[in-house]
């Protein structure tokens, strides 16, 4: 395994390093977590075509601060608490029958684009601004692909493809590009914070 791919990630980078005062931290840091999708999955930026909610720039910028397996349990967590019924995705609607709905695709890949992101940030890509763009775009793509492949399967034969392409990705993609330059600006400016705290 090379070097790059043994870096740590930003939730490694402060805090108990070991033994209970880790765990402690992790349980803190999934909490933590789970509440700040939620938050960001409520918060709407009006625009056109849809408005834009923050939702997946947490997902992702989640998924590159934890790591792998930290970020899984975080979004599996934010997923299970919306199964079970609780208000935390976009809508005002949650439990199984809207996790089977349109979004399903959607929410089935936003953990496996956190798990991504966090195999990317080992890899150190979450350092850099072009690295940051290039992670972002990969964890976005693979939102793409569970979500478009789950509305195709429900729409595909009666509203067709190209109906599918606009409304399960084209109205979003303007808000994708903002969210995905403001998180190449924040986790590299946070890597220089503690680079600095480390000085």
């Amino acid at each position: 395994m090379s070097i790059a791919a043994t870096r740590i990630v930003l939730a490694e980078a402060f805090g108990a390093k070991e033994g209970t005062a880790l765990r402690l931290k992790q349980a803190a840091l999934v909490v933590a977590g789970i509440a700040a999708l939620a938050i960001a999955a409520k918060i709407r930026v009006p625009m056109w075509p849809v408005p834009v909610t923050m939702q997946t720039f947490a997902v992702l910028t989640i998924g590159a601060a934890f790591g792998l397996r930290l970020g899984l349990v975080t979004l599996l967590g934010y997923l299970a608490l919306g199964a079970a019924g609780a208000a935390v995705f976009t809508g005002s609607s949650a439990g199984l029958a809207y996790m089977t709905g349109p979004t399903g695709g959607y929410l089935l890949g936003f953990a496996v684009a956190a798990g991504l992101m966090g195999i990317l940030a080992r890899r150190g890509w979450d350092r850099s601004f072009g690295g940051m763009v290039g992670a972002m775009l990969l964890g976005n793509a693979t939102i793409y692909a569970f979500g478009l492949a789950w509305m195709s399967y429900l729409f595909a034969a009666d509203k067709g493809m190209a109906w599918v392409l606009q409304y399960g990705m084209g109205n979003f993609l303007a808000g994708d590009a903002l969210k995905l330059a403001l998180a190449a600006l924040v986790l590299p400016a946070a890597w220089k914070l503690v680079g600095r705290a480390r000085g």
